[in-house]
């Protein structure tokens, strides 16, 4: 059975707005099941965790549901996944957990495919440290991001290597297994930002080999929280406590404070979301997920060619990089017209598209010479006729 794309859409009211939603960079649309756990989250978690009165048992009771279904969504242990309100502010308690005697090595190892979340933070502790930033550098003919680099950045003196598993505007995923071989055989702690693949691949914390792997939920429909899984409980537990609890334990030493309980019933509604997407997939969590993302995957990759190549035949309109191996996510120049210009028009025709994405990789690629990018992505609810909108809206530029 083919994916049912109709049937996913009915899961969105938002759909029901009139607007072509081609903008999941910002954050997917959230569907009906979500909303209703955070509005029903609102009125029964409004107690944090800790008492033994029954709100806060609910409350404790949603932040170990969360961590199971963040758990089964990456492949992880519930035990190692921590919970945050953001990417950045998890990366920056991670940085502030890592011992000063692991800074002390000297490098941080970044790179400029990844969106500024796994990015700013380090810089920021590297700064402190003194410790040296290494670059790798994206193609800037495919936007890829080569890992054969790594084995010349990453040496006995890492402490660290940031990457991202796929780029947010480009689209391009990295082979991260490679990259993740070199920083074992240094000693480096790999951290996977895996936020703009999670909407779209079954994601499997071991098979990825990394040590930390970062997802964030409004990347696939779910409220705006992040979490990270550790590979192992042993590297999770080398590290300093941040949070301002002194008696907290487990992952709860790496959370500066407890996230408010409506968010996590979303998330864990969110996770929900993603294992039924195809009708098809039934079992446990685990298994349902990786069945629905198979399905989203394949009936993405062919919409996401029938976009590139429909792009491509216009001749205004230039597409970043030439990735084969890659998640819905494309970014294009408009001959003589800004992307400001460019999304303003498509606004103007009930599309939601995004301008001049924070992005070091479309820096490095010269959009700016072109006045800008647009940024585009699509959704397990995107259909071929928004393609055909999107199309006709660019060629009327010309």
């Amino acid at each position: 059975m083919p994916f049912d794309v109709a049937h996913v859409r009915g899961l969105f009211p938002s759909l029901g707005d009139g607007w072509i939603h081609l903008d999941p960079q910002a954050g997917m649309l959230i569907p009906d099941s979500v909303a209703t756990a955070v509005s029903t989250g609102f009125r029964h978690l409004g107690t944090a965790p800790g008492g033994v009165y029954p709100s806060a048992v609910a409350s404790a009771d949603a932040v170990d549901r969360a961590r199971r279904a963040v758990a089964d969504l990456l492949a992880a242990e519930p035990s190692t996944v921590v919970l945050g309100p953001s990417r950045a502010a998890l990366v920056t308690a991670l940085a502030e957990a890592i011992s000063p005697t692991t800074w002390s090595r000297g490098t941080v190892v970044l790179s400029r495919a990844d969106d500024e979340a796994n990015i700013v933070p380090w810089l920021r502790a590297a700064d402190r440290a003194g410790a040296q930033v290494r670059w790798a550098e994206v193609d800037v003919e495919t936007g890829e991001l080569p890992a054969w680099q790594f084995a010349e950045l990453i040496d006995t003196r890492s402490a660290i290597v940031a990457v991202t598993l796929a780029s947010s505007t480009i689209g391009a995923i990295t082979d991260v297994g490679e990259i993740v071989s070199h920083a074992r055989a240094a000693g480096a702690m790999t951290i996977v930002d895996a936020t703009s693949a999670a909407p779209y691949l079954p994601i499997d914390i071991e098979e990825l080999g990394a040590d930390v792997v970062l997802v964030s939920a409004e990347r696939w429909g779910g409220p705006r929280v992040a979490a990270m899984a550790f590979r192992s409980v042993l590297g999770m537990d080398r590290l300093r406590a941040v949070s301002m609890d002194p008696r907290a334990d487990g992952p709860a030493r790496l959370e500066p404070e407890p996230l408010q309980g409506a968010l996590l019933a979303g998330l864990v509604a969110s996770i929900e979301h993603l294992a039924g997407l195809d009708e098809k997939a039934i079992g446990r969590r685990r298994q349902r997920l990786v069945t629905s993302l198979d399905g989203v995957y394949d009936y993405l990759q062919r919409l996401t060619f029938y976009l590139t190549s429909t792009l491509q035949h216009l001749s205004q309109v230039s597409v970043v990089g030439s990735v084969e191996n890659r998640i819905p996510a494309v970014s294009f120049t408009v001959d003589g017209v800004g992307a400001d210009k460019v999304v303003r028009r498509l606004a103007d025709n009930g599309i939601c598209a995004l301008a001049d994405v924070p992005s070091r990789a479309l820096g490095r690629m010269g959009a700016g010479d072109f006045g800008g990018a647009v940024t585009i992505g699509l959704a397990p609810y995107s259909t071929p006729y928004e393609v055909d909108h999107l199309a006709r809206t660019l060629g009327s530029l010309g």
